[in-house]
């Protein structure tokens, strides 16, 4: 399982880092949470999955081979 955080969407409510502190860290800066890796360790997926029904702005994206394959936003591919 592969996942990453939304920038765009993230505000930074702390969910998934206070579910997932092994997956999941808050920026000092701005406050959004990010991956700590894309690849989440099979141990820790119970509590990322909960994270990602937690997130209220749907800010955690599971990235799947087509998504992994697709184009950036804006690559003109």
């Amino acid at each position: 399982m592969k996942v990453r955080v939304d920038s765009t969407r993230c505000q930074g409510h702390t969910l998934c880092a206070m579910i997932a502190p092994e997956s999941f860290e808050l920026d000092d800066v701005d406050g959004h949470a990010h991956a700590i890796a894309d690849e989440v360790p099979a141990g820790h997926r119970e509590q990322v999955e909960e994270a990602i029904r937690s997130c209220p702005e749907q800010a955690i994206i599971v990235l799947t081979e087509a998504t992994l394959a697709a184009p950036a936003q804006g690559d003109p591919r």
